[in-house]
């Protein structure tokens, strides 16, 4: 190899860690990431309240016999309680969260639902599993939103 090749391939190794594209250290499949606990401020997170939004819009299209309506405003987002990760007993940390939702037929329903850190498509993100009383039809979270609560 000569020595100006040399001198070109560890200069773009020195950029490229500088930069953090190349890792220092492998990371496997199997290595579970230290997460810190979550603020109650995510339950407020604009992408999580816009992914119920659209997902409540897609359960409201796609199950029968639920009333063709759309949330327009959340109300009164508190956190109900959180699961931190704790090494071999909950290996997930969640955030479960609270609120009332404003729908476009005018009514008010409670809402329930659960941050799942980590836990997103291919483990990338974060998933988020919602509750509308009223609208859980085949009881997926048992009587009135029980699972979420």
């Amino acid at each position: 190899m000569t020595r100006s090749l040399r001198a070109a391939i560890l200069g773009l190794t020195a950029a490229a860690l500088s930069l953090g594209a190349v890792p220092l250290a492998p990371a496997f499949a199997a290595d579970l990431p230290q997460l810190r606990d979550e603020p109650a401020s995510d339950c407020a997170e604009p992408r999580v309240l816009g992914r119920i939004e659209r997902n409540f819009r897609h359960q409201v299209t796609h199950v029968p016999h639920l009333p063709d309506v759309a949330i327009l405003d959340f109300r009164g987002i508190h956190e109900q309680r959180g699961r931190p990760y704790t090494a071999g007993v909950s290996p997930v940390p969640r955030l479960y969260c609270g609120a009332t939702v404003l729908l476009s037929d005018g009514r008010e329903r409670p809402i329930w639902y659960m941050i799942e850190y980590g836990l997103g498509f291919a483990s990338l993100g974060n998933n988020v599993e919602f509750c509308v009383s009223g609208f859980d039809r085949w009881n997926v979270y048992n009587g009135h939103c029980r699972v979420l609560r």
